[in-house]
């Protein structure tokens, strides 16, 4: 749509005298021609005189106002808003970031038809230009399935990109490079000796850790450097890290941005990677991937988060890796004290571990440290439609000696004004209410109780989760708090559910009444559900019986400022205080979107993925900061809430 200068999904004409959201959202005005006059963020309030201007509020929904008025632009942390000095005709467009497949490539399990599967990948990218750097250019890749035959719908057109990349026709291979060949829009084809090709320029990808290992390098080398390249683009963003890489290489990115992609590439990987590393941010996520036919229906998903792939490599845990003294403490099984019940134990594993935020897992077994996704919870998303409003929140507590958990979470899912939470509060629902409760439209279920080899106890019996019918269940995303139940959450996924935390092993009352309440406020706060347990794992010594299955990056609510953060706070001895910030990327806003601290004196855009930066703050700074809004910190190690935490103390 012609009037815009990024692609919109819909497009609208409609007459206002202000626009506004209920949020702080940083706003990005351009004039007639594309060029940026100003980058209004927190805390900014501005004239503009009459005159033709693009107006793009970065917010959940990427939302691009044309206008030809003057107007008066204030962003505040609570509201932005546009207003005109009288009712004025402006032309809105929209673009989700809910992105869904553009089709369904059938491969079968013949490794070539299954590089022909990959190469097709790239064919979601909305751009080749360093922007693809911005998840929201990126776009969903077409799903994979296997069949008899190769087919692919003829709309779906790799890149003419001239990037290609070579390596051994093996699904460990394969799946390895998926991730690269994606971003790049690059062909995937046999060849003995893996590397990347773009006309005359090659790369080895061959390193001495293996395959993985160079092909994690490779994409990382050119990720960061798209993002420090694409500031000379539309988005000329003051980024945090483009002023780092200007100080570390000597790139010329005004020349490199209009490149094509043999230059590009060449120009990137002449500089040595321990050159960009310090300045690639934290990774979202590596997924541990079994080389396995039914695997390739995964890929698209996995490549979608822009993770990286290793092989699987792991060791099996038995049982005595998983007791503690504590399990001698009150138990969630079945009426028992100790771990030894009819309780069915999946066979556990421990992928190895990697920098990355999040570790996920495709293969046998239950992992313990990474989330377990499966392809019914993927398409079990994107056929479900986003509920518009308010949030229904059911808490299910069926054992009366742990009703305390059932209120103190039931303040948990209230705390956040901003967001409408509907939470209902259910005690001892025998199996009917509960078969009729799962199969309903609810958000999220928090379920309190025991959990046995047969299904939920309920006050009239055990219901089982595996006798429903397929898609019975309604229910988007649950926290199943009782005793293994890993199994029943596996089976609710395949019926309908999008995600969910379970247990692997018996848990201590007390405990799981901890990680119950600190998940609760985090996932209100818009913390993806890996992230959320990521952080109350930290916690409790209880966290590696909690395993994520289904979609890690399912959240219940939006976040305020798009990526939430936990931020570390340390006292120093001359009154000030160093803010350390550690931002969780988010479906909506994954690998390569921005963030902007608001403290005062900063003027920086950074990326969103782990440690962002560490900010000096005196006390009084502090102060206005943590009653700006309710925020996690960690203080001395601990986690608190800035709306709780003892101010005087500072």
């Amino acid at each position: 749509m012609g009037d815009f200068v990024f692609p919109v999904d819909t497009a609208v004409t409609a007459s206002t005298t202000s626009i506004s959201f209920d949020d702080g959202v940083p706003v990005i005005v351009r004039d007639a021609d594309g060029e940026t006059v100003t980058e209004a963020r927190p805390t900014t309030t501005r004239s503009f005189d009459a005159g033709t201007y693009s107006v793009e509020f970065c917010a959940a929904l990427k939302l691009y106002v044309r206008v030809d008025a003057g107007f008066d632009l204030a962003v505040e942390p609570g509201q932005t808003r546009l207003d005109f000095a009288d009712e004025t005709t402006v032309r809105i467009g929209a673009r989700s970031r809910h992105e869904h497949p553009a089709g369904t490539i059938t491969t079968t399990t013949d490794p070539a038809d299954v590089m022909r599967a990959v190469s097709l990948l790239g064919s979601a990218l909305k751009t080749t230009t360093p922007e693809r750097s911005y998840p929201t250019l990126r776009g969903h890749p077409p799903l994979v399935e296997l069949g008899d035959e190769f087919d692919a719908p003829d709309h779906l057109e790799r890149p003419d990109t001239g990037v290609r990349v070579e390596v051994p026709a093996d699904y460990e291979s394969v799946f390895v490079v998926a991730p690269l060949a994606y971003y790049l829009g690059a062909d995937v084809v046999p060849g003995d000796d893996p590397r990347l090709v773009a006309g005359d320029f090659t790369h080895s990808l061959d390193h001495r850790d293996g395959l993985a290992a160079g092909v994690e390098e490779a994409l990382k080398q050119v990720f960061i450097l798209d993002c420090a390249t694409r500031t000379e683009g539309v988005y000329d963003v003051d980024l945090h890290e483009r002023d780092e890489l200007d100080a570390a290489v000597d790139l010329d990115f005004p020349a490199l941005y209009d490149a094509d992609a043999e230059a590009r590439l060449a120009a990137y990987f002449a500089v040595p990677f321990e050159t960009v590393a310090p300045h690639v941010p934290e990774w979202k996520q590596t997924t541990h991937v079994a080389p396995t036919p039914d695997s390739v229906e995964l890929l698209p998903h996995v490549v979608n988060d822009l993770a990286l792939v290793r092989p699987p490599q792991t060791r099996a845990l038995g049982d005595a890796d998983a007791k503690t003294d504590a399990v001698r403490d009150f138990m969630r099984s079945t009426g028992a004290s100790t771990p030894g019940s009819a309780t069915a134990v999946p066979r556990t594993v421990r992928p190895e571990h990697t920098p990355s935020i999040e570790q996920s897992w495709i293969g046998e077994g239950a992992p313990l440290g990474a989330s377990k996704p499966t392809r019914d919870a993927f398409e079990n998303a994107l056929g479900r439609t986003p509920s518009d409003g308010d949030v229904d929140v059911a808490v299910v507590c069926n054992d009366d000696a742990m009703n305390a958990e059932g209120d103190v979470v039931n303040d948990a899912y209230e705390l956040r004004g901003d967001v409408a939470m509907n939470v209902t509060v259910y005690e001892r629902l025998h199996t009917d209410a509960l078969r009729d409760l799962l199969a309903s439209d609810v958000d999220f279920l928090h379920f309190i109780g025991h959990i046995d080899g047969e299904g939920f106890k309920c006050p009239d019996g055990l219901l089982d989760a595996r006798t429903l019918d397929d898609d019975a269940v309604g229910v988007d995303a649950f926290l199943l708090n009782a005793c293994r139940s890993y199994e029943q959450g596996m089976a609710l996924l395949e019926r309908g559910s999008i995600a969910g935390v379970v247990t692997v092993r018996d848990v201590v009352n007390r405990g799981a009444t901890a990680i119950g309440q600190t998940l609760a406020r985090l996932l209100n706060h818009g913390f993806p559900i890996t992230a959320a347990l990521d952080v109350a794992g930290e916690e409790s010594f209880m966290s590696n019986r909690y395993v994520v299955v289904g979609d890690g990056g399912f959240s219940l609510a939006p976040t305020r400022g798009r990526t939430p953060a936990v931020y570390e706070v340390d006292e120093h001895a001359d009154d000030t205080y160093t803010v350390g910030i550690d931002a969780y990327p988010t479906s909506d806003a994954g690998m390569g979107s921005m963030t902007v601290p608001y403290f005062d004196g900063n003027d920086q855009y950074f990326l969103n993925s782990g440690r962002v930066s560490e900010f000096t703050l005196d006390h009084g700074d502090l102060i206005e900061f943590l009653t700006l809004q309710d925020v996690p910190l960690r203080v001395d190690g601990d986690l608190t809430w800035s709306t709780e935490f003892a101010l005087d103390a500072l």
